[in-house]
């Protein structure tokens, strides 16, 4: 267990029984009242960003994910299929879980964010930029 002490930008921690990550913090100390630090979390899941408030002292749950270069492969009926590039080890990510599945392309490698003590994916990042070729278009009016 940590403190709210130990928060930093980046840090991901549980909350509520969901995984957080911190994109901003401010430790506030009043002039009346006792001091707390203000935060601005990312669920990891969903993507949604909150706000939130602890009192200074606060228990915090650290969570340590791992992010790994895995390539894709294939789509199979309920899931897609991704290879680590160093292992070769296969793993099946859900249909849900990647964001915008039109971008993929056979060979693409994608970023995972992994819970390190589960060994569970949590989020598939596709490239920031794609190259792909445009085969037919309407013709213009």
């Amino acid at each position: 267990m940590a403190t709210t002490a130990d928060i930093r930008n980046g840090l991901c921690i549980k909350h509520n029984d969901k995984l957080f990550q911190i994109i901003e913090f401010q430790h506030v100390k009043p002039g009346k009242g006792p001091a707390f630090v203000r935060t601005k979390m990312r669920q990891i899941e969903s993507g949604k960003v909150i706000d939130n408030t602890f009192s200074a002292g606060h228990k915090i749950e650290p969570v340590r994910i791992e992010n790994r270069e895995y390539q894709y492969l294939y789509q199979e009926a309920e899931s897609y299929v991704f290879m680590n590039n160093e292992t070769f080890e296969q793993v099946n990510i859900p249909l849900k879980m990647v964001e915008k599945p039109g971008f993929l392309q056979e060979g693409m490698v994608v970023n995972i964010l992994f819970h390190a003590e589960e060994e569970t994916p949590l989020v598939v990042d596709l490239p920031m930029y794609i190259i792909s070729e445009v085969t037919y278009t309407e013709p213009g009016v």
